[in-house]
């Protein structure tokens, strides 16, 4: 099988979230036999062992776009995000302008550049859009399939934060305000939980492929000594404001002969937590195998829609951490609780099961054991191409 992929972005240095799992699925896709051109949606175009890279076609235009947008919050202030739980209001007289602006003088500059490569390469079987704001390409997909005869589908790897229903990140597009789901073959998405909500959007045909982790990336490291006891790494206590407080900030006050650690940035004030220093990723990995327990805060709007899916549960089951959770709809349908993972309810619940695991080497580590043979049974990368695969073979 040989793949078109416009993927939001290539480069590791830009603050996309999702950017490493997208490398780790390309990686994948090579992995099982598959043949991948990657074109990215921002920023430049970036070649590798496992894809071959196609030219952003517009990149001048969204360098200029970021750069005036990034100074404008500079100057006007970072938009504050409105909580996921509460309906989203009617797009601004602003972003309409923004989203048609971009309809007339980008969306025809990709939609030529797709069609150059599916010209120039007719053995293409189909093409995948990886989370470019839908919006921004409004009847490309409707193009190719008529003018190439080729599938093309579309995965949502923010649900159900993208839903026009909920608020997104201040940092983020919305994707959908604009956009015709049903243009495309099939929506995919990283949310059990949100199919229904794709699917009152108008999209033809709707599909569910989790977010993994690849071993080989994220894979335990020997360290000489786990010296820290309770570490959380991510950014930001958007929609988690609570339960970092309460799985973090109080109980490194009330725990003070335990050494709890942080590596992430905007996270306010978290009591007696040391932050750590980026450095790299070697280094993340290095934290997160020298400390007993890993914290795996959600955000509340992936928390609470049932199965849908982040990274770091799976991450952390890859490097063999034992891992302590907040409260996540349908995490027992990728990690059994109390065997795999623990997942606490309350502050107090979180002290005494710290205070449990750290007491009990065996059970900590029979629970990180678990955890890392059940995404090596499941859940890596390679699991989720074959997913991918599947779904694409049945439109062929």
């Amino acid at each position: 099988m040989k793949l078109l992929v416009v993927c939001a972005s290539l480069d590791l240095t830009q603050p996309f979230s999702a950017t490493p799992a997208w490398w780790q699925l390309l990686k994948a896709f090579y992995e099982i036999g598959v043949e991948v051109i990657a074109t990215p949606y921002q920023g430049p175009a970036i070649e590798s062992l496992w894809w071959r890279a196609e030219p952003n076609p517009a990149k001048w235009q969204g360098d200029a776009f970021k750069w005036a947008r990034d100074s404008a919050r500079r100057l006007l202030g970072q938009p504050s995000a409105m909580p996921t739980t509460a309906a989203a209001p009617d797009e601004s007289a602003t972003e309409k302008l923004i989203r048609r602006t971009v309809q007339t003088l980008i969306t025809p500059v990709w939609a030529a550049h797709l069609d150059r490569i599916l010209r120039r390469e007719p053995d293409i079987d189909a093409v995948l859009i990886l989370t470019a704001p839908m919006n921004h390409l409004v009847g490309i997909a409707a193009e190719i399939q008529s003018r190439h005869r080729k599938p093309v589908f579309y995965y949502d790897g923010d649900m159900p934060a993208s839903l026009p229903s909920m608020s997104g990140f201040a940092s983020g597009f919305r994707i959908y305000q604009g956009a015709d789901p049903a243009e495309y073959t099939a929506v995919i998405s990283n949310s059990q939980g949100g199919e229904a909500a794709l699917k009152a959007l108008g999209a033809k045909a709707v599909h569910t492929v989790f977010y993994g982790a690849d071993p080989d990336v994220f894979s335990p490291v020997e360290v000489a000594a786990q010296d820290i006891d309770v570490l959380f790494y991510g950014h930001g206590r958007e929609y988690r404001s609570q339960w970092v407080e309460d799985m973090l900030a109080e109980p490194s006050r009330s725990l003070p002969e335990a050494r709890f650690a942080a590596r992430g940035k905007n996270l306010g004030d978290l009591g007696r937590t040391a932050l750590l220093p980026y450095l790299s990723f070697s280094k993340l990995r290095e934290y997160a195998c020298r400390s007993k327990l890993n914290l795996c805060i959600t955000r509340q709007a992936h928390a609470s829609v049932p199965a849908s899916s982040s990274s770091r549960p799976f991450e952390l089951a890859s490097m063999g951490c034992c891992i302590v959770s907040n409260p996540y709809a349908g995490i027992e349908t990728w990690f059994e609780p109390g065997k795999e993972l623990i997942v606490v309810h309350s502050r107090e619940e979180a002290l005494d099961r710290y205070r449990t695991l750290l007491n009990h080497d065996s059970e900590r580590r029979a629970i990180a054991q678990a955890a890392r043979a059940r995404l090596l049974a499941e859940h890596t990368f390679r699991h989720r191409a074959r997913q991918f695969v599947d779904i694409f073979r049945a439109y062929l």
